[in-house]
Protein backbone atom coordinates (compact mmCIF):
# COMPACT_ATOMS: atom_id res chain seq x y z
CA UNK A 1 0.00 0.00 0.00
CA UNK A 2 0.91 3.25 -0.76
CA UNK A 3 2.02 5.69 2.40
CA UNK A 4 2.53 9.04 0.42
CA UNK A 5 -0.78 11.10 -1.27
CA UNK A 6 1.45 12.41 -4.48
CA UNK A 7 -0.54 11.11 -7.58
CA UNK A 8 0.80 8.33 -9.40
CA UNK A 9 2.67 9.24 -12.30
CA UNK A 10 0.37 9.67 -15.74
CA UNK A 11 2.74 6.37 -17.26
CA UNK A 12 1.71 4.11 -14.28
CA UNK A 13 -2.09 5.17 -14.72
CA UNK A 14 -1.48 4.10 -18.50
CA UNK A 15 -0.28 0.74 -17.44
CA UNK A 16 -1.72 0.15 -14.36
CA UNK A 17 -5.23 1.73 -13.72
CA UNK A 18 -6.39 4.24 -11.66
CA UNK A 19 -5.53 4.84 -7.71
CA UNK A 20 -7.83 5.93 -4.95
CA UNK A 21 -7.79 5.17 -1.66
CA UNK A 22 -5.47 2.66 -1.68
CA UNK A 23 -7.56 0.79 -4.35
CA UNK A 24 -6.52 0.03 -7.38
CA UNK A 25 -9.18 0.19 -10.72
CA UNK A 26 -8.55 -2.24 -13.19
CA UNK A 27 -8.60 -1.25 -16.99
CA UNK A 28 -11.55 -1.01 -18.91
CA UNK A 29 -13.02 -4.40 -20.16
CA UNK A 30 -12.62 -5.53 -24.00
CA UNK A 31 -15.14 -4.30 -25.79
CA UNK A 32 -18.57 -6.13 -26.44
CA UNK A 33 -18.24 -9.47 -29.36
CA UNK A 34 -20.77 -8.30 -30.39
CA UNK A 35 -19.99 -4.90 -30.89
CA UNK A 36 -16.97 -5.80 -32.69
CA UNK A 37 -19.40 -8.43 -35.08
CA UNK A 38 -21.49 -5.31 -36.22
CA UNK A 39 -18.29 -3.06 -37.22
CA UNK A 40 -16.53 -6.46 -38.66
CA UNK A 41 -16.71 -5.30 -42.94
CA UNK A 42 -15.12 -8.38 -44.55
CA UNK A 43 -12.86 -7.70 -47.65
CA UNK A 44 -14.32 -8.88 -51.10
CA UNK A 45 -11.20 -11.45 -51.00
CA UNK A 46 -12.16 -12.78 -47.59
CA UNK A 47 -15.78 -13.94 -49.14
CA UNK A 48 -13.99 -15.42 -52.12
CA UNK A 49 -11.58 -17.23 -49.78
CA UNK A 50 -14.81 -18.20 -47.74
CA UNK A 51 -17.00 -19.18 -51.03
CA UNK A 52 -13.99 -21.68 -51.67
CA UNK A 53 -13.89 -23.41 -48.29
CA UNK A 54 -17.75 -24.06 -48.92
CA UNK A 55 -17.07 -25.39 -52.23
CA UNK A 56 -14.23 -27.64 -50.95
CA UNK A 57 -16.68 -28.96 -47.82
CA UNK A 58 -19.00 -29.84 -50.11
CA UNK A 59 -16.84 -32.11 -52.23
CA UNK A 60 -14.89 -33.10 -49.10
CA UNK A 61 -18.63 -34.41 -48.05
CA UNK A 62 -19.37 -36.59 -50.86
CA UNK A 63 -16.09 -38.43 -50.56
CA UNK A 64 -16.34 -39.29 -47.01
CA UNK A 65 -20.26 -40.35 -48.09
CA UNK A 66 -18.65 -42.43 -50.79
CA UNK A 67 -16.04 -43.79 -47.76
CA UNK A 68 -19.11 -44.99 -46.13
CA UNK A 69 -21.01 -46.78 -48.89
CA UNK A 70 -17.76 -48.53 -49.64
CA UNK A 71 -16.79 -49.90 -46.08
CA UNK A 72 -20.70 -50.88 -45.85
CA UNK A 73 -21.06 -48.37 -43.15
CA UNK A 74 -23.99 -46.82 -44.28
CA UNK A 75 -26.45 -48.02 -41.60
CA UNK A 76 -23.53 -48.04 -38.81
CA UNK A 77 -25.57 -45.59 -36.92
CA UNK A 78 -29.15 -47.30 -37.30
CA UNK A 79 -31.20 -43.92 -36.64
CA UNK A 80 -31.29 -40.24 -37.12
CA UNK A 81 -30.28 -38.21 -35.91
CA UNK A 82 -29.26 -40.04 -33.07
CA UNK A 83 -27.21 -42.92 -33.75
CA UNK A 84 -28.95 -45.69 -31.72
CA UNK A 85 -32.46 -45.79 -30.23
CA UNK A 86 -31.21 -43.76 -27.48
CA UNK A 87 -27.68 -42.26 -28.53
CA UNK A 88 -26.57 -39.71 -30.28
CA UNK A 89 -22.87 -40.99 -30.48
CA UNK A 90 -21.81 -44.53 -31.05
CA UNK A 91 -22.33 -47.19 -28.29
CA UNK A 92 -21.69 -50.97 -28.52
CA UNK A 93 -24.02 -52.39 -30.15
CA UNK A 94 -23.61 -56.30 -31.18
CA UNK A 95 -24.92 -55.57 -34.51
CA UNK A 96 -23.12 -53.35 -35.97
CA UNK A 97 -18.95 -53.45 -35.87
CA UNK A 98 -17.29 -50.71 -33.81
CA UNK A 99 -15.71 -49.19 -37.46
CA UNK A 100 -18.85 -48.99 -38.58
CA UNK A 101 -20.15 -46.86 -36.81
CA UNK A 102 -17.39 -44.94 -36.28
CA UNK A 103 -17.12 -44.50 -39.82
CA UNK A 104 -20.86 -43.71 -40.17
CA UNK A 105 -21.11 -40.65 -36.95
CA UNK A 106 -17.57 -39.40 -38.39
CA UNK A 107 -19.79 -38.20 -41.52
CA UNK A 108 -22.49 -36.65 -39.78
CA UNK A 109 -19.77 -34.93 -37.56
CA UNK A 110 -18.37 -33.67 -41.08
CA UNK A 111 -21.84 -32.70 -41.82
CA UNK A 112 -21.61 -30.23 -39.09
CA UNK A 113 -18.42 -28.67 -40.04
CA UNK A 114 -19.85 -28.33 -43.78
CA UNK A 115 -22.78 -26.03 -42.04
CA UNK A 116 -20.41 -24.17 -40.12
CA UNK A 117 -18.36 -23.21 -43.12
CA UNK A 118 -21.65 -22.19 -45.29
CA UNK A 119 -23.17 -20.02 -42.34
CA UNK A 120 -20.04 -18.56 -42.03
CA UNK A 121 -20.15 -17.95 -46.33
CA UNK A 122 -23.71 -16.21 -44.93
CA UNK A 123 -21.89 -14.14 -42.37
CA UNK A 124 -19.43 -13.15 -44.49
CA UNK A 125 -21.72 -12.28 -46.87
CA UNK A 126 -23.88 -10.10 -44.88
CA UNK A 127 -21.17 -8.11 -43.19
CA UNK A 128 -19.24 -7.30 -46.85
CA UNK A 129 -19.75 -3.81 -47.85
CA UNK A 130 -21.26 -2.97 -50.19
CA UNK A 131 -23.68 -5.61 -49.49
CA UNK A 132 -24.40 -7.49 -52.69
CA UNK A 133 -27.88 -9.03 -53.25
CA UNK A 134 -26.62 -11.91 -55.33
CA UNK A 135 -24.20 -12.94 -52.87
CA UNK A 136 -26.58 -13.16 -50.26
CA UNK A 137 -28.58 -14.34 -51.55
CA UNK A 138 -26.47 -17.32 -53.02
CA UNK A 139 -24.83 -17.31 -49.62
CA UNK A 140 -28.57 -17.89 -48.20
CA UNK A 141 -29.53 -20.93 -49.81
CA UNK A 142 -26.16 -22.77 -48.54
CA UNK A 143 -27.13 -23.45 -44.81
CA UNK A 144 -30.89 -24.70 -45.90
CA UNK A 145 -29.25 -26.65 -48.87
CA UNK A 146 -26.72 -28.32 -46.02
CA UNK A 147 -30.09 -28.67 -43.46
CA UNK A 148 -32.61 -29.69 -46.53
CA UNK A 149 -29.73 -32.56 -47.36
CA UNK A 150 -29.80 -33.40 -43.52
CA UNK A 151 -33.24 -34.67 -44.04
CA UNK A 152 -32.65 -37.07 -46.62
CA UNK A 153 -29.54 -38.18 -45.27
CA UNK A 154 -31.70 -39.11 -42.07
CA UNK A 155 -34.91 -40.61 -44.81
CA UNK A 156 -32.00 -42.77 -46.80
CA UNK A 157 -31.21 -44.43 -43.11
CA UNK A 158 -34.82 -44.51 -41.93
CA UNK A 159 -35.57 -46.49 -45.55
CA UNK A 160 -32.39 -48.40 -45.19
CA UNK A 161 -30.58 -47.17 -47.94
CA UNK A 162 -33.16 -47.81 -50.43
CA UNK A 163 -31.29 -46.65 -54.27
CA UNK A 164 -33.77 -44.07 -54.43
CA UNK A 165 -32.88 -42.19 -51.58
CA UNK A 166 -29.09 -43.07 -51.71
CA UNK A 167 -29.25 -41.66 -55.58
CA UNK A 168 -31.23 -38.28 -54.15
CA UNK A 169 -28.57 -37.81 -51.27
CA UNK A 170 -25.69 -38.03 -54.14
CA UNK A 171 -27.95 -35.53 -56.25
CA UNK A 172 -28.27 -33.16 -53.73
CA UNK A 173 -24.54 -32.81 -52.94
CA UNK A 174 -24.20 -31.73 -56.79
CA UNK A 175 -27.12 -29.43 -56.16
CA UNK A 176 -25.15 -27.82 -53.19
CA UNK A 177 -21.56 -28.19 -55.36
CA UNK A 178 -23.53 -25.87 -57.99
CA UNK A 179 -24.31 -23.54 -55.89
CA UNK A 180 -20.96 -22.98 -54.29
CA UNK A 181 -19.34 -22.93 -57.44
CA UNK A 182 -21.65 -20.44 -58.57
CA UNK A 183 -20.99 -18.30 -55.68
CA UNK A 184 -17.43 -18.38 -55.71
CA UNK A 185 -17.32 -17.45 -59.53
CA UNK A 186 -19.60 -14.41 -58.74
CA UNK A 187 -17.15 -13.20 -55.94
CA UNK A 188 -14.64 -13.20 -58.67
CA UNK A 189 -17.13 -11.16 -60.49
CA UNK A 190 -18.93 -7.38 -60.88
CA UNK A 191 -22.63 -6.77 -60.79
CA UNK A 192 -22.89 -5.31 -64.40
CA UNK A 193 -24.94 -7.29 -67.13
CA UNK A 194 -23.50 -10.12 -68.62
CA UNK A 195 -22.04 -10.17 -71.79
CA UNK A 196 -21.07 -13.50 -73.64
CA UNK A 197 -17.70 -13.65 -75.22
CA UNK A 198 -18.52 -17.08 -77.21
CA UNK A 199 -20.28 -17.88 -80.50
CA UNK A 200 -23.63 -19.31 -80.32
CA UNK A 201 -22.80 -22.54 -81.23
CA UNK A 202 -19.98 -22.78 -78.59
CA UNK A 203 -22.24 -21.53 -76.26
CA UNK A 204 -25.06 -24.24 -77.10
CA UNK A 205 -22.06 -27.11 -77.12
CA UNK A 206 -21.33 -26.03 -73.50
CA UNK A 207 -24.56 -26.03 -72.26
CA UNK A 208 -24.79 -29.54 -73.87
CA UNK A 209 -21.35 -30.89 -71.87
CA UNK A 210 -22.83 -29.58 -68.72
CA UNK A 211 -25.95 -31.85 -69.38
CA UNK A 212 -23.70 -34.82 -70.19
CA UNK A 213 -21.27 -34.45 -67.59
CA UNK A 214 -24.17 -34.36 -65.18
CA UNK A 215 -25.86 -37.27 -66.83
CA UNK A 216 -23.06 -39.06 -66.61
CA UNK A 217 -22.92 -38.89 -62.46
CA UNK A 218 -26.58 -39.69 -62.83
CA UNK A 219 -26.26 -43.06 -64.35
CA UNK A 220 -22.75 -43.41 -62.33
CA UNK A 221 -25.06 -43.39 -58.95
CA UNK A 222 -27.31 -46.22 -60.91
CA UNK A 223 -23.82 -48.49 -61.14
CA UNK A 224 -23.29 -48.04 -57.65
CA UNK A 225 -26.81 -48.67 -56.77
CA UNK A 226 -26.57 -51.46 -58.35
CA UNK A 227 -23.05 -53.08 -57.72
CA UNK A 228 -21.82 -54.22 -54.72
CA UNK A 229 -21.12 -50.95 -52.40
CA UNK A 230 -24.68 -50.34 -52.04
CA UNK A 231 -24.00 -48.86 -48.56
CA UNK A 232 -24.82 -51.79 -46.63
CA UNK A 233 -24.79 -55.78 -47.35
CA UNK A 234 -28.54 -56.14 -46.63
CA UNK A 235 -29.03 -53.05 -48.88
CA UNK A 236 -31.49 -53.27 -51.68
CA UNK A 237 -30.10 -52.89 -54.32
CA UNK A 238 -31.60 -51.25 -58.16
CA UNK A 239 -32.82 -54.07 -60.15
CA UNK A 240 -30.24 -53.90 -62.90
CA UNK A 241 -27.20 -55.85 -64.33
CA UNK A 242 -24.63 -54.34 -63.60
CA UNK A 243 -22.97 -54.63 -66.73
CA UNK A 244 -26.02 -53.22 -68.48
CA UNK A 245 -26.19 -49.84 -66.46
CA UNK A 246 -22.07 -49.77 -66.73
CA UNK A 247 -22.85 -49.72 -70.64
CA UNK A 248 -25.29 -46.68 -70.32
CA UNK A 249 -23.07 -45.06 -68.56
CA UNK A 250 -19.94 -45.70 -70.28
CA UNK A 251 -21.71 -44.73 -73.72
CA UNK A 252 -22.54 -41.30 -71.47
CA UNK A 253 -18.92 -40.75 -70.77
CA UNK A 254 -17.84 -41.07 -74.93
CA UNK A 255 -20.90 -38.88 -75.58
CA UNK A 256 -19.08 -36.07 -73.23
CA UNK A 257 -15.76 -36.65 -74.52
CA UNK A 258 -17.36 -36.38 -78.09
CA UNK A 259 -18.46 -32.91 -77.22
CA UNK A 260 -15.24 -31.88 -75.13
CA UNK A 261 -13.21 -32.46 -78.61
CA UNK A 262 -15.33 -30.57 -80.79
CA UNK A 263 -15.18 -27.87 -78.18
CA UNK A 264 -11.64 -27.96 -78.38
CA UNK A 265 -11.67 -27.49 -82.18
CA UNK A 266 -14.44 -24.62 -81.70
CA UNK A 267 -12.51 -22.78 -79.30
CA UNK A 268 -8.65 -23.04 -80.75
CA UNK A 269 -10.59 -21.48 -83.79
CA UNK A 270 -12.21 -18.40 -82.21
CA UNK A 271 -10.06 -18.02 -79.37
CA UNK A 272 -12.58 -15.86 -77.10
CA UNK A 273 -11.72 -13.73 -74.40
CA UNK A 274 -11.64 -14.92 -71.02
CA UNK A 275 -10.06 -18.20 -69.29
CA UNK A 276 -12.59 -20.49 -71.54
CA UNK A 277 -10.44 -22.38 -73.53
CA UNK A 278 -7.90 -22.68 -69.97
CA UNK A 279 -10.55 -24.42 -68.34
CA UNK A 280 -11.89 -26.29 -70.80
CA UNK A 281 -8.46 -28.16 -70.87
CA UNK A 282 -8.43 -28.40 -67.10
CA UNK A 283 -12.11 -30.08 -67.81
CA UNK A 284 -10.59 -32.09 -70.52
CA UNK A 285 -7.53 -33.43 -68.13
CA UNK A 286 -10.07 -34.29 -64.97
CA UNK A 287 -12.31 -36.09 -67.50
CA UNK A 288 -9.69 -38.58 -68.85
CA UNK A 289 -8.46 -39.23 -65.60
CA UNK A 290 -12.26 -40.11 -64.80
CA UNK A 291 -12.39 -42.36 -67.50
CA UNK A 292 -9.27 -44.27 -66.43
CA UNK A 293 -10.23 -44.96 -62.57
CA UNK A 294 -13.87 -46.35 -64.09
CA UNK A 295 -12.31 -48.56 -66.66
CA UNK A 296 -9.56 -49.76 -63.74
CA UNK A 297 -12.14 -50.07 -61.25
CA UNK A 298 -14.26 -51.97 -63.62
CA UNK A 299 -12.18 -54.52 -64.76
CA UNK A 300 -10.21 -55.23 -61.07
CA UNK A 301 -13.57 -55.65 -59.76
CA UNK A 302 -14.90 -52.51 -58.29
CA UNK A 303 -12.48 -52.12 -55.29
CA UNK A 304 -13.53 -49.89 -52.76
CA UNK A 305 -10.85 -47.78 -52.73
CA UNK A 306 -10.95 -46.90 -56.53
CA UNK A 307 -15.61 -46.28 -56.13
CA UNK A 308 -14.54 -43.24 -53.42
CA UNK A 309 -11.37 -41.82 -55.82
CA UNK A 310 -14.41 -42.63 -58.62
CA UNK A 311 -17.03 -40.29 -57.03
CA UNK A 312 -14.53 -37.23 -55.74
CA UNK A 313 -12.72 -36.87 -59.30
CA UNK A 314 -16.84 -36.96 -60.64
CA UNK A 315 -17.29 -33.64 -58.26
CA UNK A 316 -14.07 -32.38 -59.34
CA UNK A 317 -15.44 -32.62 -62.64
CA UNK A 318 -18.58 -31.12 -62.04
CA UNK A 319 -17.00 -28.57 -60.64
CA UNK A 320 -14.85 -28.22 -63.95
CA UNK A 321 -17.93 -28.35 -65.97
CA UNK A 322 -19.59 -25.51 -63.95
CA UNK A 323 -16.60 -23.37 -64.25
CA UNK A 324 -16.19 -23.59 -68.01
CA UNK A 325 -19.96 -23.12 -68.32
CA UNK A 326 -19.39 -19.48 -66.27
CA UNK A 327 -16.26 -18.75 -68.83
CA UNK A 328 -18.85 -18.45 -71.10
CA UNK A 329 -19.47 -14.84 -70.29
CA UNK A 330 -18.25 -11.79 -68.31
CA UNK A 331 -19.22 -9.58 -66.00
CA UNK A 332 -17.73 -5.77 -65.48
Amino acid sequence: MRLDSRPWPAEVLTTRGSYDDGVTTSSPAPSNPLRALAAWEPSPAAMRRAAFAAVVANVGIAFTGAVVRVTSSGLGCPDWPRCTGDSLVPTHSPDHPVLNMAIEFGNRMLGVAVFATVAFCLLVALRMRPRRRDVVLLAALLPAGVLLQGIIGGLTVWYALTPGWVTAHFLGTLVMIALTVTLHVRTHEGDGAPRVVVRPLVHRLVQALTVAVLLVMVAGTVVTGSGPHAGDADSVRYPFQLEDVAKVHSGLVWVTMALVVALVVALRRTRPEGPAFTRLLQLSGVLVAQAAIGLVQYFTGVPAALVSLHVLAACVLWVAALRLLYAMRVRA
